[in-house]
């Protein structure tokens, strides 16, 4: 189904029967420029509209059609409490990812960083019309848009609250990592302080939301206390000391699973995963803000087919920052290798339903670049990780996922970051996850904390008392 086309009936002017009683409306801000928290946010949405809130998700009208053309519940989409709104894109600048560039982070996204904050004008016009109608409004902004929402603080119905998409524990290293109560950590003996080299712009650009997150009156993390309880009391602790509150209520895939698939509308990669035997295939992923450099995905092929595992491998660059401004067409793979592994592996390049593939009986395992909804959603499902950081928050995640959770295994480590990792170590470790005893054990632990986490959510479990919490709160 094509969602692009989706109107919002308030959008052209949000007065109507159900505005005008409404006591609480939630005004969803997100981050414009990353699949991972455009999609979050209105996974967030979803849940908020479940309790009966009119629930307003505004963007540009680029970012909006992306992030509603890859959601993975079409279905909640339709919810009559979901308003979306579009914003005028800002012009910037869209350049293809340089897969040979020195730095993994994605420097070609900085542009679209820098239009976000062009939506402070428009953010704060609909944020006044929604004041008109509401008894309170309660903005929930990616930590990134902290500036954008600013105005929040001159509208006397008006209350904000940031929106986490990252983990707890990195939240804890970087807010928390000179106290005492951080350092003592046992399990953090041997974390990595090697400083990455962000681009200045990038400083700048976080520099400027730290400016302003302050005003909002709590934070709410996508994240669970079966997985980062000891991270989350940390931080809890700290912010009711500043009068601010904390709220855990993920993991937030746990509610928009894919709706049941019809043999038109599946993807080809599922197909083929209902042709694999159970827990028999590694699932190889690198999010959306990945590029390789060709010689790196070389010996990744090569390592893959040297391991004999069978694998479904997504193999992409990172987004542009305007994803329908056209792509970058490469072919980096060895000759002939797509024909030489058809029996046990397959390689696809468009979009694919990720939690649909990790929730598969068919996956066994998922080498990730370790972003935190990935390795949530991965957790989620009982599925181990192969851990391959390449930037940002990755390595410290990275570290939760392999050190503290002890639910995967490092590709490599952080001082090597900068190495081509060798095919050999990719079939190594890939040989260690799906077939052998260490494989197995780290298979365990994982599948015994998904549980605990999806039990989370239900009726009564820890993470849904707290959304019920949060629910309370802003509508108190």
């Amino acid at each position: 189904m094509d969602v692009s086309n989706i109107q919002d009936p308030r959008s052209q002017g949000i007065m109507s029967s159900s505005s005008k009683n409404a006591q609480v409306e939630v005004m969803i801000v997100p981050f414009l420029c990353m699949q991972s928290h455009l999609n979050q946010l209105l996974q967030l949405s979803c849940l908020i509209s479940s309790y009966n809130i009119p629930v307003h998700y505004a963007t540009t009208a680029t970012h909006l059609r992306q992030v509603q053309l890859r959601f993975n519940s079409q279905t909640h989409l339709q919810n009559p409490n979901i308003h979306f709104h579009e914003f005028p894109t800002p012009p910037f600048l869209s350049p293809p990812p340089n897969p040979n560039s020195s730095s993994k982070f994605p420097s070609h996204l900085l542009p679209s960083f820098e239009a976000s904050i062009q939506l402070r004008d428009p953010v704060a016009a609909l944020l006044r019309e929604i004041s008109n109608t509401a008894t309170r409004v309660v903005v929930i902004n990616d930590f990134n848009m902290a500036y954008v929402v600013q105005d929040v603080a001159t509208i006397p119905n008006a209350e904000s609250y940031i929106f986490c998409p990252i983990s707890a524990f990195f939240m804890s290293f970087i807010s928390l990592k000179d106290h005492e109560s951080f350092q003592s950590l046992e399990e953090l003996k041997g974390l990595s302080t090697i400083q990455e080299n962000l681009p200045p712009e990038l400083l700048k650009f976080c520099t400027l939301q730290a400016d302003y997150q302050s005003l909002a009156a709590g934070t709410v993390f996508n994240s669970c206390r079966s997985i980062e309880g000891t991270y989350l009391d940390l931080l809890e602790k700290e912010m009711s000391s500043r009068n601010k509150k904390v709220w855990a209520i993920g993991p937030l895939n746990s509610d928009t699973k894919g709706d049941k698939r019809k043999s038109h509308s599946q993807h080809r990669c599922l197909e083929w995963l209902d042709k694999q035997a159970p827990k028999s295939v590694l699932y190889v992923s690198f999010g959306t803000t990945t590029t390789m450099a060709d010689e790196q995905i070389k010996e990744l092929a090569l390592g893959l087919e040297q391991s004999k595992q069978k694998f479904l491998w997504v193999l992409r660059d990172a987004d542009k920052g305007d994803i329908f401004a056209g792509d970058v067409e490469r072919s980096p793979l060895p000759e002939g290798y797509v024909e030489r592994v058809k029996e046990f592996g397959m390689v696809v390049t468009d979009w694919v339903p990720q939690v649909d593939i990790l929730g598969h009986p068919s996956t066994n395992g998922f080498m990730s670049h370790c972003g935190w909804n990935s390795c949530l959603e991965s957790i989620t499902m009982g599925v181990p990780i192969l851990a391959w950081p390449m930037h940002s928050d990755q390595h410290e995640t990275a570290f939760l996922v392999t050190n503290i959770l002890k639910v995967g295994l490092a590709v490599t480590i952080r001082e090597q970051q900068e190495q081509i990792v060798t095919s050999s170590t990719i079939c190594g470790v890939v040989k260690m996850m799906m077939a052998s005893r260490e494989g197995e054990e780290i298979r365990r632990k994982v599948e015994e904390i998904g549980v605990a986490t999806r039990q989370g959510v239900e009726d009564g479990g820890v993470s849904r008392l707290e959304l019920d919490s949060f629910i309370a709160h802003i509508t108190r």
